[in-house]
Protein backbone atom coordinates (compact mmCIF):
# COMPACT_ATOMS: atom_id res chain seq x y z
CA UNK A 1 0.00 0.00 0.00
CA UNK A 2 2.83 2.07 0.91
CA UNK A 3 4.51 1.57 -2.52
CA UNK A 4 1.31 2.32 -4.32
CA UNK A 5 0.71 5.63 -2.52
CA UNK A 6 3.90 7.21 -3.34
CA UNK A 7 3.61 5.98 -7.01
CA UNK A 8 1.61 8.73 -7.95
CA UNK A 9 4.44 11.83 -6.93
CA UNK A 10 7.17 10.13 -9.14
CA UNK A 11 10.86 9.80 -8.57
CA UNK A 12 13.26 11.82 -8.32
CA UNK A 13 13.62 13.22 -11.88
CA UNK A 14 10.02 14.57 -11.90
CA UNK A 15 10.33 18.27 -10.76
CA UNK A 16 13.08 18.79 -14.15
CA UNK A 17 10.92 16.69 -16.42
CA UNK A 18 8.17 19.09 -15.14
CA UNK A 19 10.48 22.41 -15.93
CA UNK A 20 11.54 20.62 -19.02
CA UNK A 21 8.23 20.29 -20.45
CA UNK A 22 7.21 23.26 -19.41
CA UNK A 23 10.39 24.88 -21.28
CA UNK A 24 9.51 22.82 -24.41
CA UNK A 25 5.56 24.45 -24.37
CA UNK A 26 6.44 27.74 -24.15
CA UNK A 27 9.25 27.67 -26.73
CA UNK A 28 6.18 26.37 -29.72
CA UNK A 29 4.19 28.39 -28.08
CA UNK A 30 4.26 30.71 -30.54
CA UNK A 31 4.87 28.69 -34.01
CA UNK A 32 6.02 30.80 -36.38
CA UNK A 33 8.91 32.45 -34.20
CA UNK A 34 9.83 28.73 -33.19
CA UNK A 35 9.59 28.00 -36.90
CA UNK A 36 11.93 31.12 -37.30
CA UNK A 37 14.62 29.73 -35.20
CA UNK A 38 14.29 25.67 -36.46
CA UNK A 39 15.11 27.84 -39.85
CA UNK A 40 17.67 29.90 -38.52
CA UNK A 41 19.66 26.70 -36.66
CA UNK A 42 19.13 24.99 -40.05
CA UNK A 43 21.10 27.44 -42.07
CA UNK A 44 23.56 27.76 -39.06
CA UNK A 45 23.91 23.95 -39.87
CA UNK A 46 24.35 24.52 -43.97
CA UNK A 47 26.57 27.28 -43.62
CA UNK A 48 29.14 25.28 -41.34
CA UNK A 49 28.97 22.17 -43.97
CA UNK A 50 29.29 24.73 -47.01
CA UNK A 51 32.46 26.17 -45.32
CA UNK A 52 34.43 23.00 -45.11
CA UNK A 53 32.99 21.42 -48.41
CA UNK A 54 34.80 24.06 -50.46
CA UNK A 55 37.92 23.82 -48.50
CA UNK A 56 37.94 20.53 -49.40
CA UNK A 57 36.60 20.86 -52.93
CA UNK A 58 39.64 23.24 -53.51
CA UNK A 59 42.70 21.37 -51.14
CA UNK A 60 41.33 17.52 -52.28
CA UNK A 61 42.87 16.19 -49.44
CA UNK A 62 44.15 18.06 -46.49
CA UNK A 63 45.70 16.09 -42.76
CA UNK A 64 45.03 12.73 -45.06
CA UNK A 65 41.28 12.85 -45.01
CA UNK A 66 39.72 13.31 -48.81
CA UNK A 67 36.17 14.91 -49.69
CA UNK A 68 34.51 11.45 -48.36
CA UNK A 69 36.15 10.86 -45.08
CA UNK A 70 35.52 14.73 -44.45
CA UNK A 71 31.82 13.58 -44.19
CA UNK A 72 32.67 11.35 -41.50
CA UNK A 73 34.66 13.68 -39.30
CA UNK A 74 32.22 16.47 -39.87
CA UNK A 75 29.26 14.62 -39.34
CA UNK A 76 30.76 12.69 -35.82
CA UNK A 77 32.10 16.15 -34.55
CA UNK A 78 28.73 18.04 -35.37
CA UNK A 79 26.03 15.62 -34.33
CA UNK A 80 27.88 14.87 -30.93
CA UNK A 81 28.54 18.94 -30.58
CA UNK A 82 24.84 19.47 -31.44
CA UNK A 83 23.44 17.05 -28.88
CA UNK A 84 25.30 18.46 -26.24
CA UNK A 85 24.80 21.76 -27.17
CA UNK A 86 20.38 21.36 -27.03
CA UNK A 87 20.98 19.24 -23.51
CA UNK A 88 23.63 21.55 -21.68
CA UNK A 89 24.61 24.27 -23.91
CA UNK A 90 22.40 26.93 -22.41
CA UNK A 91 24.43 26.54 -19.27
CA UNK A 92 26.21 29.32 -20.85
CA UNK A 93 23.70 32.07 -19.87
CA UNK A 94 25.23 31.16 -16.23
CA UNK A 95 26.76 35.12 -16.24
CA UNK A 96 22.93 36.22 -17.10
CA UNK A 97 21.65 34.47 -13.83
CA UNK A 98 24.58 35.74 -11.73
CA UNK A 99 23.88 39.07 -12.39
CA UNK A 100 20.19 39.04 -12.46
CA UNK A 101 20.35 37.14 -9.01
CA UNK A 102 18.62 34.60 -10.06
CA UNK A 103 21.09 31.90 -9.39
CA UNK A 104 19.91 32.52 -5.58
CA UNK A 105 16.23 31.34 -5.89
CA UNK A 106 17.65 27.78 -7.44
CA UNK A 107 19.98 27.61 -3.86
CA UNK A 108 16.74 27.29 -2.28
CA UNK A 109 15.43 24.23 -3.71
CA UNK A 110 16.63 20.97 -2.48
CA UNK A 111 18.10 19.93 -5.50
CA UNK A 112 21.57 19.53 -6.80
CA UNK A 113 22.74 23.26 -8.43
CA UNK A 114 24.20 21.86 -11.60
CA UNK A 115 21.07 19.77 -12.48
CA UNK A 116 19.07 22.71 -11.73
CA UNK A 117 20.94 23.94 -14.24
CA UNK A 118 20.67 22.22 -16.86
CA UNK A 119 17.28 21.23 -16.78
CA UNK A 120 16.49 24.61 -16.83
CA UNK A 121 16.46 24.95 -20.18
CA UNK A 122 16.25 22.77 -23.41
CA UNK A 123 16.97 24.38 -27.17
CA UNK A 124 14.31 22.94 -29.70
CA UNK A 125 15.36 24.97 -32.20
CA UNK A 126 19.04 23.68 -32.58
CA UNK A 127 17.76 20.22 -33.50
CA UNK A 128 18.11 21.35 -37.32
CA UNK A 129 21.38 21.95 -36.62
CA UNK A 130 21.55 18.03 -35.48
CA UNK A 131 19.89 16.83 -38.50
CA UNK A 132 21.88 18.18 -40.81
CA UNK A 133 24.94 17.07 -39.14
CA UNK A 134 23.04 13.39 -38.88
CA UNK A 135 22.52 13.52 -42.87
CA UNK A 136 26.45 14.38 -43.13
CA UNK A 137 27.47 11.93 -41.30
CA UNK A 138 24.62 8.81 -42.47
CA UNK A 139 26.46 10.04 -45.78
CA UNK A 140 29.97 9.80 -44.75
CA UNK A 141 29.03 5.92 -43.31
CA UNK A 142 27.28 5.22 -47.07
CA UNK A 143 30.45 7.25 -49.11
CA UNK A 144 33.42 5.45 -47.27
CA UNK A 145 34.80 2.26 -48.20
CA UNK A 146 34.29 1.05 -44.39
CA UNK A 147 35.16 -2.50 -44.28
CA UNK A 148 32.50 -2.64 -41.51
CA UNK A 149 33.21 -5.22 -38.67
CA UNK A 150 31.66 -6.13 -35.67
CA UNK A 151 34.86 -3.62 -33.79
CA UNK A 152 34.12 -1.30 -35.84
CA UNK A 153 30.54 -1.15 -35.06
CA UNK A 154 31.47 -1.19 -31.12
CA UNK A 155 33.78 1.99 -32.30
CA UNK A 156 31.09 4.14 -33.93
CA UNK A 157 28.34 3.20 -30.55
CA UNK A 158 31.02 3.86 -28.52
CA UNK A 159 32.26 7.40 -29.75
CA UNK A 160 28.92 8.71 -30.62
CA UNK A 161 27.87 9.02 -26.74
CA UNK A 162 31.28 9.49 -25.37
CA UNK A 163 31.49 12.69 -27.94
CA UNK A 164 28.56 14.20 -26.61
CA UNK A 165 30.07 13.43 -23.37
CA UNK A 166 33.18 15.33 -23.84
CA UNK A 167 31.83 18.64 -25.67
CA UNK A 168 29.02 18.45 -22.09
CA UNK A 169 31.32 18.20 -19.86
CA UNK A 170 33.59 21.47 -21.79
CA UNK A 171 30.00 23.45 -21.29
CA UNK A 172 29.74 22.57 -17.72
CA UNK A 173 33.78 23.60 -17.39
CA UNK A 174 33.09 26.50 -18.86
CA UNK A 175 29.93 27.37 -16.93
CA UNK A 176 32.35 26.38 -13.65
CA UNK A 177 34.96 29.07 -14.64
CA UNK A 178 31.86 31.68 -14.82
CA UNK A 179 31.59 32.01 -11.16
CA UNK A 180 35.05 33.75 -11.54
CA UNK A 181 35.08 35.25 -15.07
CA UNK A 182 31.26 36.75 -15.44
CA UNK A 183 32.27 38.42 -17.87
CA UNK A 184 34.48 36.01 -19.37
CA UNK A 185 32.36 34.48 -22.60
CA UNK A 186 34.89 34.87 -25.01
CA UNK A 187 37.86 33.11 -23.04
CA UNK A 188 35.23 30.20 -22.27
CA UNK A 189 33.78 30.28 -25.56
CA UNK A 190 36.94 29.54 -27.16
CA UNK A 191 37.31 26.25 -25.44
CA UNK A 192 33.65 25.28 -26.27
CA UNK A 193 32.95 26.54 -29.68
CA UNK A 194 36.00 26.56 -30.67
CA UNK A 195 36.45 23.02 -29.27
CA UNK A 196 33.75 22.61 -31.68
CA UNK A 197 35.48 23.72 -34.68
CA UNK A 198 38.59 22.22 -33.76
CA UNK A 199 36.57 18.56 -33.61
CA UNK A 200 35.85 19.23 -37.49
CA UNK A 201 39.26 19.57 -38.78
CA UNK A 202 41.96 16.58 -39.10
CA UNK A 203 44.33 16.99 -36.40
CA UNK A 204 47.06 16.11 -37.96
CA UNK A 205 47.06 19.11 -39.89
CA UNK A 206 47.99 20.99 -36.61
CA UNK A 207 51.42 21.96 -34.92
CA UNK A 208 52.75 19.96 -32.28
CA UNK A 209 51.76 22.21 -29.82
CA UNK A 210 48.45 22.28 -31.13
CA UNK A 211 47.80 18.06 -31.26
CA UNK A 212 49.08 18.17 -27.69
CA UNK A 213 46.27 20.88 -26.55
CA UNK A 214 43.14 19.36 -28.79
CA UNK A 215 44.50 15.40 -28.42
CA UNK A 216 45.30 15.43 -24.53
CA UNK A 217 43.93 18.91 -22.62
CA UNK A 218 41.11 19.36 -24.38
CA UNK A 219 40.67 16.33 -26.16
CA UNK A 220 38.37 17.16 -29.07
CA UNK A 221 40.56 15.06 -31.36
CA UNK A 222 39.16 12.13 -29.24
CA UNK A 223 35.65 13.31 -30.26
CA UNK A 224 35.63 12.53 -34.45
CA UNK A 225 39.21 12.59 -35.79
CA UNK A 226 40.47 9.72 -33.90
CA UNK A 227 37.36 7.65 -34.85
CA UNK A 228 37.36 8.83 -38.23
CA UNK A 229 40.74 7.28 -39.14
CA UNK A 230 40.53 4.32 -37.14
CA UNK A 231 37.23 3.39 -38.76
CA UNK A 232 38.93 4.02 -42.37
CA UNK A 233 42.19 1.81 -41.26
CA UNK A 234 44.51 5.38 -41.49
CA UNK A 235 46.93 5.54 -38.86
CA UNK A 236 47.60 8.60 -37.55
CA UNK A 237 50.34 11.05 -36.65
CA UNK A 238 52.76 9.80 -34.30
CA UNK A 239 51.14 11.64 -31.11
CA UNK A 240 47.50 10.49 -31.83
CA UNK A 241 47.37 7.52 -33.22
CA UNK A 242 44.48 5.60 -34.77
CA UNK A 243 44.08 3.06 -31.81
CA UNK A 244 43.90 5.86 -29.20
CA UNK A 245 39.65 6.23 -30.55
CA UNK A 246 39.34 3.73 -28.20
CA UNK A 247 40.75 5.50 -25.02
CA UNK A 248 37.68 8.49 -26.23
CA UNK A 249 35.57 7.53 -23.20
CA UNK A 250 38.61 7.86 -20.85
CA UNK A 251 39.21 11.59 -22.77
CA UNK A 252 35.44 11.76 -21.71
CA UNK A 253 36.11 11.20 -18.17
CA UNK A 254 38.92 13.07 -17.63
CA UNK A 255 36.97 16.22 -19.26
CA UNK A 256 34.02 15.82 -16.72
CA UNK A 257 36.91 15.40 -13.79
CA UNK A 258 37.89 18.92 -14.85
CA UNK A 259 34.70 20.16 -15.19
CA UNK A 260 32.89 19.21 -12.22
CA UNK A 261 36.10 20.54 -10.17
CA UNK A 262 35.82 23.97 -11.88
CA UNK A 263 32.16 23.68 -10.97
CA UNK A 264 32.33 22.75 -7.28
CA UNK A 265 35.32 25.28 -7.00
CA UNK A 266 33.06 28.24 -8.85
CA UNK A 267 30.10 27.14 -6.10
CA UNK A 268 32.22 27.96 -3.06
CA UNK A 269 33.56 30.91 -4.08
CA UNK A 270 29.90 32.24 -4.87
CA UNK A 271 29.01 35.02 -2.65
CA UNK A 272 25.48 35.99 -4.14
CA UNK A 273 24.20 38.24 -6.57
CA UNK A 274 24.33 41.37 -4.63
CA UNK A 275 20.70 41.72 -4.59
Amino acid sequence: MAESAAAPYGNWFTPYRAVLRSRMRSQQAYPLSFAADMLSSLLVGVVEFAEVWVIYHNVRVLGGLDMHAMLLLFGLSNVTFAIAQIAVGHTDTLPTYIRLGTLDAFHLRPQPLLLQLITSDISLRRLTRAAVAAAVLAAGLVENNIHWTTTKFALLALSLPAGVAIFAGLFVAAAGLQFFLIDGSELTNSFTYGGAFAAQQPTAVFGLPLQVLFGFAVPVAFVAYLPTIALLGHGGPDWLPAGLAWATPGAALWIWALALTFWQLGVRHYQGGGG
